[in-house]
């Protein structure tokens, strides 16, 4: 999803990536380096025991690790019920070195490629409507499980919404969702929800909302997400999660590159919002 970081970093995270194939046994694979923001992760095929697999490696500085995005895919492993479509999490190995904490975690190989290789759509989507039928039972399902986890704090949707869409947000109804729904974490024909390390409980409407605006690009997949979400995207229910992943991308938009361009299609789905409740 992101360019390769400073050679410094891309060598760095490609050592650890050595280490983590001989903790766990792995042999190379053919396959591109997936790159996360700045380098802090990078993914890739892996030839397992056990048949093709998946290693994710996530690094942090040393005394920094922990915490909802370290954990996640750990705590989706246990918590999120297996009716929700995603790759199962094989094994896990975490050590430090030069400064530097590291968790590999290996997944089992999926073979439907994401929808799109960028979060954000750029291209019509053909998907077929037993595709957006089990999307809506993975979300259902998602939404009934327990957890302590916060994807978006209350904290974060008090100060930051008014700061960035200049709307207050009034009652918040939360409910356990995803937290990072786009394109790049969906794959297709065959449905997988992919990345878990930001799920936890977040805003009703919050995943439906994040879809629809990484689609805004494409008019006809925009419209495709606001149809198959209507229950949710511009009801009173789901205002605080469009408004909060609204403000989630105007924010990043200053650092990451799709965002940055995305940021206008947002400001004016802002404004749409602001529109509907002057008038209601």
């Amino acid at each position: 999803m992101f360019t390769a970081p400073e050679n410094d970093v891309r060598d760095r995270m490609l050592a650890a990536r050595d280490h983590a194939h001989a903790l766990l046994g792995l042999g190379s694979a053919a396959g591109s380096e997936v790159w996360g923001y700045a380098g802090r992760t990078l993914s890739g095929p892996a030839a397992a025991p056990g048949g093709p697999a998946w290693l994710r490696l996530v690094s942090e500085p040393e005394g920094k690790a922990g915490g909802k995005l370290w954990e996640g895919p750990k705590e989706a492993e246990a918590s999120v019920p297996v009716a929700v479509p995603r790759p199962p999490l094989i094994d896990v190995a975490d050590w430090s070195a030069d400064g530097w904490d590291y968790r590999a975690e290996l997944y089992a190989f999926v073979t439907a490629p994401p929808v799109c290789r960028s979060p954000v759509v750029d291209d019509d989507v053909e998907l077929p409507d037993a595709w957006w039928q089990g999307l809506h039972q993975a979300l259902d399902h998602l939404s009934r499980a327990t957890t302590g986890r916060q994807a978006v704090r209350e904290q974060y949707i008090r100060r930051r919404v008014p700061e960035y869409t200049g709307i207050t947000p009034g009652e918040i109804t939360f409910t356990t969702a995803h937290g990072d729904l786009h394109w790049a974490n969906l794959t297709g024909p065959t449905l997988t929800l992919m990345d878990w390390e930001g799920w936890g409980m977040a805003p009703v409407g919050y995943d439906a909302a994040n879809l629809y605006l990484h689609s805004l690009p494409v008019a006809d997949v925009a419209e495709r997400v606001r149809k198959e979400f209507a229950h949710v995207l511009g009801t009173p229910a789901g205002l605080v999660g469009e408004l909060t992943a609204c403000t989630e991308i105007l924010q990043a938009a200053s650092r990451v590159r799709f965002y940055a361009e995305l940021a206008d299609q947002v400001r004016c789905h802002v404004d749409l919002l602001s529109s509907s409740l002057n008038n209601s």
